[in-house]
């Protein structure tokens, strides 16, 4: 406080300066002085200052506490984001899997459906190779039957032609010999 005191004593004299010298008790400055000391002592007896020490303590301690109160939240934030990125890359790596087991069931069932209709493709051109060659040989029958019937009609249009009443006697008589001949 003395500090304080010679200081302001000091701004006091150095304002008076520069005027007329005129006696302490009716200089402003001089009272402005006194007024300033008496104050500073009110507020020194008061433990006004002891009061301002605490308030800044306790408000360095609140900031203090805060700070610590930040460091805590930053580092548990730094835990989650290190839990939600170790998360987040097993997730990417079921992904991968997934998508890799994916690929391989589809490739697989590719291959099964291409077995599948190769088989199928397979039975189906059989079963029409079988019934192209039953077809042909049911056509070949038919045809050898209708053509064993035309050449038939066509043997007896031309026996009956070449044959008269006569020769004809003869001819049943000669084969039902020969039918007596080996049947006995």
């Amino acid at each position: 406080m003395i500090s304080l005191a010679s200081i302001a004593l000091a701004a006091a004299d150095e304002a008076g300066s520069g005027h007329e010298s005129v006696g302490l008790l009716q200089d402003t400055s001089f009272y402005v002085l006194i007024a300033f000391l008496i104050v500073i002592g009110v507020f020194a007896r008061a433990g006004v200052h002891k009061m301002i020490i605490g308030g800044l303590d306790k408000r360095a301690s609140k900031i203090a506490d805060e700070i610590n109160e930040a460091r805590k939240m930053r580092e548990e934030a730094q835990e989650l984001l290190a839990g939600y990125q170790r998360r987040q890359r097993e997730a990417e790596e079921e992904a991968a899997a997934i998508i890799e087991a994916a690929k391989k069931d589809a490739k697989r069932l590719a291959e099964e459906a291409r077995d599948k209709i190769a088989e199928q493709t397979e039975r189906r051109t059989k079963a029409a190779e079988d019934k192209i060659t039953r077809a042909e040989a049911q056509a070949i029958s038919e045809v050898r039957g209708q053509t064993a019937d035309l050449a038939i009609e066509a043997a007896r249009a031309i026996i009956r032609e070449r044959m008269d009443g006569g020769a004809q006697s003869a001819f049943i008589d000669r084969e039902i010999a020969g039918l007596r001949d080996k049947l006995n």
